[in-house]
């Protein structure tokens, strides 16, 4: 099959999007078909090979900001707008990115569903353009549904069928303002309508925005997400692990809504409990320049709690230091407290032999059920210290507990996998063209 894989780029940020959707293009690639990675708005951090190399990046975000805010700079001259997409500008644009709030970008997100009639319709006329002198893609997938407002056009213009992977818009759509919430997921519904399949990491996220917007069931397609085990092959057994110390781990984006506070408030119960001697924190995953002052807060707990000597902050590790950091931990929790509708870092931690702790919600329950690879507690400080105070101090219980979670990664989450799933929901959808 000719693919193409439609990703927007997160600048100087670590993205786990951008991480899934990368490694998907790559295994696609080994399973014999042709795929093409188109990334936008802004150059992609891979702690992979960049699978997109060489394509150029649409949707420009410099252009694509101007244009929402003047209706003079959508008619810039051609100079002026190529000026502004050059890598070269992209690339200082990205390095400066923050993390983006839903609040702050509602009318963009709004414009970017209008798709063909929003300010960002040159965008999607160029993109169209470039992708007419390319093969002609049997199925295009986006990224997530902020995307959906491009489908109308891509299959007008290229006759092709559109799958719509989604991944965690809800959680980003319900931090706008309620005015802006309502028009966006309005439209959202309606676009949404445009797409052949919805591809989602879970079955709990499936019957979430199935409900949502309103999809019918037949149309929403449960594909677990799935990573490259490559430098995990090395990761000895549970059997075997023996830390030097009792290490509690975080590896996810440095944010609030990933339960990065909880976490820490978790690990100063245990502390102040003292039943686990020695017991320590690491702090692994992304942290851009909008993170910073979260991080220097929660140091600033930490220290006046007297913990501060006992925790380390890893961030924007790369791809080995990643697993090397995974491989150091006793047990691992990142408590996210929104609708979490996978959490690759789970899987990550699985694949490493270590086993989780999460709270009860989300698909949390779903991936630890199907995994064995570790407990479910209630989303509170207390619950979360005394699961994993229990899991300290059962060795045994841990090292089976963590068995189980490397064992059902190899099996059931790899990247081969999923994209195998990917390509046999895309083959499926081809035999029922008209």
């Amino acid at each position: 099959m000719n693919l193409v894989q439609i990703t927007p780029g997160a600048g100087g940020m670590y993205c786990g999007n951008c991480f899934r959707d990368n490694a998907l293009v790559a295994a696609l690639r080994r399973g014999g078909h042709e795929v093409l990675m188109v990334p936008l708005y802004l150059p992609m951090t891979l702690d992979e090979e960049n699978q997109s190399a060489g394509t150029p990046t649409f949707f420009g975000g410099i252009n694509v900001y101007l244009q929402q805010q003047s209706a003079c700079f959508r008619r810039a001259p051609q100079w002026l707008h190529s000026l502004l997409d050059s890598p070269i500008l992209l690339k200082l644009a990205a390095g400066r990115a923050a993390k983006t709030r839903a609040a702050d970008v509602g009318e963009l997100t709004l414009s970017m569903l209008r798709g063909e009639e929003g300010n960002q319709a040159r965008e999607l006329d160029e993109l169209l353009a470039w992708l007419k002198t390319q093969p002609r893609p049997d199925v295009v997938l986006l990224s997530n549904a902020l995307l959906v407002g491009f489908t109308r056009r891509l299959k007008a213009e290229l006759g092709c069928k559109v799958i719509c992977n989604l991944q965690g818009e809800d959680a980003y759509l319900d931090s706008m303002p309620s005015s802006l919430r309502e028009r966006v997921w309005a439209l959202l519904a309606e676009r949404c309508r445009d797409c052949d399949l919805f591809l989602a990491p879970s079955r709990y996220f499936a019957d979430t925005m199935a409900r949502r917007l309103e999809l019918p069931a037949e149309k929403v397609k449960v594909v677990f997400n799935g990573i490259s085990l490559e430098g995990y092959a090395e990761t000895p057994s549970s059997e075997s692990r023996v830390p030097s110390s009792p290490t509690l781990g975080y590896f996810a984006r440095m944010c609030r809504e990933k339960g990065l506070d909880l976490l820490v408030e978790t690990f100063i119960e245990l502390k102040q409990r003292g039943t686990v001697p020695n017991l320590k924190l690491k702090v692994g995953g992304g942290c851009g320049p909008g993170d910073e002052a979260f991080v220097a807060q929660l140091k600033g707990h930490l220290r006046r709690a007297g913990c501060l000597g006992e925790v380390e902050f890893h961030p924007n590790l790369t791809r080995a230091q990643k697993v090397s950091f995974l491989r150091s931990l006793t047990v691992f929790s990142v408590p996210a407290l929104y609708g979490e509708g996978f959490g690759l870092y789970l899987i990550e931690a699985m694949a490493a032999g270590v086993p989780v702790v999460q709270p009860r919600h989300a698909a949390f329950p779903e991936l630890v059920a199907a995994t064995g690879g570790g407990l479910i507690a209630e989303a509170n400080a207390a619950a979360l210290a005394s699961a994993i105070e229990g899991l300290l101090l059962a060795p045994a219980q841990l090292r089976s507990l963590g068995e189980a979670g490397r064992c059902a990664v190899a099996e059931l989450f790899t990247v081969d996998r999923m994209a195998g799933e990917v390509a046999s929901q895309c083959e499926a959808l081809l035999r029922t063209r008209d």
